[in-house]
C-alpha cells in the first residue's frame, strides 16, 4: 500500500477523516492525497502517526502480498 492509503486505512480505525486530520494538522486541503505522487517531509509524516496514535514506520510499509 501506499503512504495515502495506509493513512486512510489508520484514519478509519482512529475514526477521523482525512480531511479532519489535515484541518487539526494545519495542512491545506487535500494535502495528503497528494503524497501518492509527491514525497512529504518526514516531519509531516510524524505529525500524522502522532495524531494518529501509529508510527512512522507503520504509515510507510508496504502491505502488498509478494505472493
Amino acid at each position: 500500500m501506499s503512504i495515502y492509503e495506509n493513512i486512510k486505512t489508520a484514519c478509519k480505525k482512529s475514526e477521523i477523516s482525512i480531511s479532519a486530520l489535515e484541518n487539526r494538522l494545519g495542512f491545506s486541503r487535500s494535502s495528503i492525497c497528494k503524497w501518492d505522487t509527491n514525497t512529504p517531509g518526514v516531519d509531516k509524516v510524524k505529525a500524522v502517526a502522532d495524531i494518529l496514535g501509529v508510527t512512522v514506520d507503520d504509515l510507510l510499509a508496504d502491505t502488498q502480498d509478494d505472493g
